[in-house]
């Protein structure tokens, strides 16, 4: 059995439907590439619902063995640097999972994601 992961993306209510499959596929292909499974994919809404994904991911994390997360890249936590990096260490730091970034990965060919 491969072990689980999440998954993470930041979606605006103007954003194009195929663009958007076309990004969870690409999420669930590396996290397969990779040896895991995705377990769940959180999917932030914005200006869709009330609910934030990014905290039912940290409340999954609390409450889960599962350790690893995968985001399309650190836009799709927020746009400005500082709330990227504070999201960040929030992950890593404080819940002790790791955070795969499919954007690096992509731009380094050969390289793991970080």
């Amino acid at each position: 059995m491969r072990p689980l992961m999440f998954g993470y993306m930041r979606l605006a209510a103007s954003d194009d439907p195929d663009e958007n499959a076309a990004i969870e596929g690409e999420l669930r292909r590396y996290t397969q590439g990779e040896g895991f499974e995705l377990e769940r994919l959180f999917i932030e809404r914005l200006g869709v619902s009330d609910e934030s994904a990014f905290f039912a991911l940290v409340d999954a994390l609390k409450t889960t063995e599962i350790k690893h997360v995968i985001v399309p890249s650190l836009w799709h936590f927020a746009r400005l640097p500082g709330l990227q990096a504070a999201m960040r260490d929030h992950i890593e730091g404080e819940l002790g999972a790791r955070l795969w970034v499919i954007q690096n990965a992509i731009q380094q060919p050969g390289s793991v994601a970080s």
